[in-house]
C-alpha cells in the first residue's frame, strides 16, 4: 500500500535508510527516495540533511540533488540559500532535463514566473535539437514552458507548437494550462463544472500513465570488457551477443523501434558481470539463462541506473566511445 499519512511517509523513509545501509552501491537513489518521503511527512530539515550528505560524497547526479535541495529549502523558509543553488545550476547548464525542470517549477511555485519562463527556455534551447527526436524528459520541459507562458499571457511560439504536437492527452494543452480553469471550480454552472471534470479526468489519465512506469523502458548494454568476461564464463549467451559491435547495433535498433511505436521514457542500463551474477543468485537462477537478462535490465532501471535515450543535444554516445552521439550511433537517425 502506498504511504498516505505523515507517519506512513516517515516509516517508509526509515525503511529506505536501512536498505541503503545494506546496499551501499544503491545508496544515492535510495537516499533520494527517503528524502522525498521525509519532505512529504513534513520533516524538511531532515530531508535537507540527507541532500547535504549526498552532496558531500561526490554523487552521480550532483545537479539533480542541488535542485531538489533548493526546492526543499525554499519551502521551509531558506529562500536565499535556495536562490543561490538555483543560480548555480543555471550557470552550470547541465545536460540533464530533470534539474532544469525542478528549478523552473520551484520558481513557478513561488510566483517567479518570468524567471521560470527564462529557465524553461534556456533548458529547451540547450537540450532539444529541432532535427532530433524529443525525449520523454524534454517533453516535460516543453509542457512546463507552455504552462508558464499561458500564465504570462504570451502568444504561441515554435516551442509551444512542438509541445502541442507531442502532447498525448485528448484535452489540448491550451485548455489544461488555461488560468481561468481555476475559476470554473468555484462556479455553480453545471455545464462549466462538467467540462472541468472531463478535463481533470483526462489530465489524471496522463499522470497515471506516467506513474505506472516510473522508470525507463531500459535496454541492457554490456561494455566490451564486461561482455568478453560474460561470454567467457557463460558461452551459451553467445547466441544473444554474437559480437560486441552487433550488440551495440542491436541496442540502437531496439530503441529506435520502441520510439517509432510511441514508447516514451526510454533508457539504457549498463551491466557488469559481478552485479549480474549477484542478481542471478537472488533469483535462484543460473546466469547462463538468457531469460534473466531482461529482468536484470528492469531491476537496474528500477534502481535509478538508467541513462535516458536518446542522449541530449551534444552529449557523448551511450556506447562509451567518447564520441558525440550524433557522430556515433546517432548517425542517420530519422
Amino acid at each position: 500500500m502506498r504511504p498516505d499519512t505523515p507517519a506512513d511517509h516517515t516509516a517508509e523513509a526509515e525503511r529506505l535508510l536501512r536498505t541503503a545501509e545494506q546496499y551501499p552501491e544503491d545508496r544515492e537513489p535510495l537516499l533520494l527516495q527517503a528524502a522525498a518521503h521525509l519532505e512529504l511527512s513534513g520533516d524538511r530539515a531532515r530531508a535537507s540533511g540527507l541532500y547535504d550528505s549526498l552532496l558531500a560524497d561526490a554523487p552521480d547526479n550532483t545537479h539533480l540533488i542541488k535542485a531538489l535541495q533548493a526546492a526543499n529549502l525554499w519551502e521551509y523558509g531558506h529562500e536565499a540559500e535556495a536562490r543561490t543553488l538555483i543560480d548555480g545550476i543555471r550557470t552550470a547548464a547541465p545536460d540533464d532535463a530533470a534539474p532544469w525542470e525542478i528549478v523552473a517549477e520551484t520558481l513557478e511555485a513561488h510566483d517567479e514566473l518570468d524567471a521560470a519562463h527564462s529557465t524553461f527556455t534556456e533548458a529547451v534551447t540547450r537540450l532539444i535539437a529541432p532535427d532530433e527526436e524529443t525525449s520523454h524528459s524534454t517533453q516535460s520541459l516543453l509542457s512546463g514552458r507552455h504552462r508558464v507562458r499561458r500564465l504570462l499571457a504570451l502568444p504561441h511560439d515554435d516551442w509551444d507548437t512542438l509541445a502541442d504536437r507531442l502532447h498525448p492527452a485528448a484535452v489540448p494543452l491550451d485548455e489544461l494550462h488555461d488560468p481561468k480553469r481555476l475559476w470554473a471550480l468555484g462556479s455553480s454552472d453545471p455545464v462549466e463544472l462538467r467540462a472541468e471534470i472531463d478535463r481533470l479526468r483526462s489530465e489524471l489519465g496522463t499522470y497515471r500513465a506516467a506513474l505506472s512506469r516510473p522508470f525507463p523502458v531500459a535496454v541492457l548494454h554490456w561494455p566490451s570488457a564486461e561482455l568478453t568476461e560474460l561470454l567467457g564464463t557463460y558461452p551459451s549467451l553467445t547466441a544473444e551477443y554474437p559480437t560486441h559491435d552487433a550488440h551495440l547495433t542491436a541496442i540502437e535498433s531496439a530503441l529506435r523501434d520502441l520510439a517509432a511505436t510511441g514508447t516514451g521514457n526510454l533508457g539504457i542500463v549498463t551491466g557488469t558481470v559481478p552485479s549480474y551474477e549477484a542478481f542471478a543468485a537472488s533469483e535462484a537462477t543460473s546466469p547462463a539463462d538468457a531469460s534473466l537478462l531482461p529482468q536484470y535490465a528492469t531491476t537496474l532501471a528500477a534502481r535509478g541506473k538508467a541513462t535516458p535515450w536518446p542522449p541530449t543535444k551534444g552529449a557523448l554516445c551511450w556506447c562509451g566511445s567518447r564520441v558525440a552521439y550524433g557522430e556515433c550511433h546517432g548517425v542517420g537517425r530519422p
